[in-house]
């Protein structure tokens, strides 16, 4: 196996499909240019104080601003972006312009003395702290090159003092994949670098990537837009960032572990006290207190969004009450002493009765969307029906910070639905749906056919009916894929409600459904998070929980094997497949085995992720079998490859 590179596939398509897809995409419709226009008057344009805040405390930056890796392919370019200047057009929201214009901002800033932080290098934020002697880096961004590039930049405005620690804040992908630009796993073996996270970041790391991580990565295209031309038309902004860099994804396992509130570490000089925030923004997070800076770390705990309880690319759902809670405690704890919080995203804020007004915001906005909607619930409302009420009163929602950028209103307050009740309503007629394609071929015969529901859905789309156009040409996208006047005419309700939308997460799901409705599934290789790192990083019991997944249970159905698997270290397994499952138990072996398997863990990994061949490994000296090579090679040939670039749109 070779080290995954995120999303360079997703680069070359990107400027291969940029000039198709802009020859598709159509103008805003005087229905959308009349409600983005009455955005301007809703909320408080005239607030400069967040451009303030973004800009604060400026040294230096690249360029321009591109960087590229040792072979010349780009990682990050912010000059695709150039285009976001002045007023908003009409085929963006002008909140989301602004917030498009805010995550602008590039470079190295100096929050407080011996504190800065790289912005605009990646999705997140890479915060640098100086110690006596050495530096520690906070959450080296999505991959190496760019990692590498902002710690270049510090180096050339600050003094080139040793890296001693790597903080991940949280077990998302975006607040590590670049640590092996900032360190080597050398240095960190030798104990010259550690690397502290909070308890559980590993596992969740790992398993969040790995075993539901072919779907998440193609709902990944949606959610951050990456096959969009990036344009007013396009993909313009993520919410908490501009998007993700292309390049090496990494990791590099943690040295040290925080387990509970209050533990505190003191490392090269700098004291930090830490506030466990698990199930919050991620399974395993954690805050940050610096008493010698006044400075609260809020991870991703607290930014300047409303953020997800749900990601539209899948994900384990939030907890709201959790969430909160952490805040009111953070608020409690350090609200009297605090003179700048920062996060992992976005700019900080500065003085303690803002920062207090801030962090009360998100606490207030958390708890709302959670006891609103468990409300609603108890009254008998559906999930969907509770999206549509729940509102933010004024005082919580015209706030900037809570604004809509990343979650929103409507989908968080499905999620709490989701983790208390689950996707079922308990209305009968929904607890046995049909399937979209055999649903949509109902739909269109009972509505008169598919020529008469596009009739109708044209006078829909003329009246501006946007959702309702959309949601009834799905079914005749679905009854017949090949109906490409329903597919233009779905695709076009798409787009308009894509210019719309004040969330850029949302803007970028509907623009690229209408991207492959217009123009089918792009001829892209998708992305893969099973990098080498990743794949060492992994268990053997979640190896073969993943071996499990990739089972094809129709087919193994009425076949049994009985392998031992023998790891060089020592560590033994016996695995059993029996009734269309693999059944596995640490620490024992079967007496008589349909095979022993001898081969270490990567060498299992490439056998159950496919990249490698037994008789291959058998033959090179990687791998042994005592036993029958041809039952191994069954069951590993009954693990299935999953498609990248599975439909979505369309069946």
């Amino acid at each position: 196996m070779k080290t995954t590179r995120i999303a360079l596939a997703l680069a070359i398509a990107f400027y291969g499909l940029t000039a198709q897809a802009a020859d598709t995409q159509k103008a805003a419709s005087k229905i959308t240019r009349d409600a983005n226009a009455a955005v301007l008057k809703e909320l408080p344009f005239a607030d400069q104080q967040d451009f303030e805040d973004a800009k604060r405390g400026f040294v230096a930056t690249l360029t321009p601003m591109t960087i590229k890796d040792a072979k010349g392919n780009i990682s990050w370019d912010l000059t695709t972006y150039d285009f976001i200047k002045g007023d908003a057009p009409d085929t963006v929201n002008p909140s989301l312009w602004r917030i498009a214009a805010l995550n602008l901002n590039n470079g190295l800033f100096k929050v407080t003395d011996r504190v800065y932080q790289i912005r605009g290098f990646d999705l997140s934020n890479m915060t640098i702290i100086e110690g006596d002697t050495g530096i520690i880096v906070i959450d080296p961004l999505v991959t190496a090159e760019v990692a590498r590039a902002g710690l270049d930049l510090y180096y050339q405005n600050r003094p080139k003092k040793p890296l001693v620690a790597v903080i991940y804040t949280h077990s998302h992908a975006d607040h590590y994949g670049g640590v092996k630009g900032v360190t080597t796993e050398e240095d960190v073996k030798s104990g010259k670098v550690k690397i502290i996270a909070p308890e559980g970041f590993l596992e969740e790391a790992v398993s969040e990537n790995v075993l539901a991580g072919n779907a998440m990565s193609r709902r990944t295209l949606y959610q951050y837009g990456a096959l969009l031309p990036r344009s007013d038309k396009g993909q313009l902004d993520a919410g908490l960032g501009k998007t993700t860099s292309f390049g090496t994804f990494t990791l590099i396992p943690p040295t040290d572990t925080v387990k509970k509130s209050g533990e505190t570490r003191t490392v090269d000089g700098v004291q930090m006290e830490f506030q466990m925030a698990p199930g919050t923004e991620a399974p395993s997070e954690f805050l940050i207190w610096f008493p010698q800076f006044k400075l609260l770390n809020t991870a991703e705990d607290a930014t300047h969004t409303l953020h997800n309880l749900y990601t539209l690319r899948g994900a384990q759902v939030r907890d709201a009450s959790n969430w909160w809670k952490t805040l009111n405690t953070a608020i409690n704890k350090y609200g009297d002493k605090v003179e700048v919080v920062l996060a992992q995203h976005h700019w900080p804020t500065w003085g303690k009765a803002r920062i207090n007004g801030f962090l009360a915001g998100q606490r207030d906005m958390f708890k709302y969307l959670h006891d609103q909607s468990l409300n609603l619930a108890n009254k008998g409302y559906t999930m969907t029906e509770i999206a549509e009420q729940i509102k933010l009163p004024a005082g919580i929602g015209n706030q900037w910070a809570n604004r809509g950028y990343y979650g929103s209103v409507n989908h968080d307050a499905k999620a709490v639905y989701q983790r208390y009740l689950g996707w079922y309503d308990s209305n009968p007629a929904h607890l046995w749906n049909l399937p979209p394609t055999e649903a949509g071929k109902r739909y269109v015969e009972y509505m008169g056919g598919a020529d008469a529901i596009i009739t109708k859905a044209k006078k829909s789309f003329e009246a501006g009916d946007y959702r309702w156009t959309a949601e009834v040409l799905s079914h005749v996208v679905f009854a017949d894929p090949k109906n490409q006047t329903a597919r233009n005419l779905e695709a076009d309700a798409l787009e308009q409600l894509g210019y719309q939308t004040e969330n850029p997460t949302w803007r970028n799901e509907f623009l690229m459904g209408a991207y492959e409705l217009r123009n089918g599934v792009p001829k892209t290789e998708g992305i893969s998070t099973a990098s080498l790192d990743m794949v060492a990083a992994m268990t053997p019991d979640l190896l073969l929980d993943y071996m499990g997944i990739r089972l094809n249970g129709p087919k193994a159905d009425g076949k049994q094997t009985l392998i031992n698997w023998q790891l060089p270290d020592g560590g033994k397994y016996a695995i059993e497949l029996r009734n269309g499952v693999v059944i596995y138990t640490e620490g024992r072996l079967f007496p008589k085995a349909d095979a022993t398997l001898t081969v270490d863990k990567l060498g299992f990994a490439g056998l159950v992720l496919g990249g490698a061949d037994l008789q291959k490994e058998i033959a090179g000296g990687k791998a042994k079998v005592d036993g029958s090579v041809e039952k191994v090679s069954e069951l590993f040939g009954l693990l299935d490859a999953f498609p990248p670039m599975f439909n979505i749109v369309e069946p």
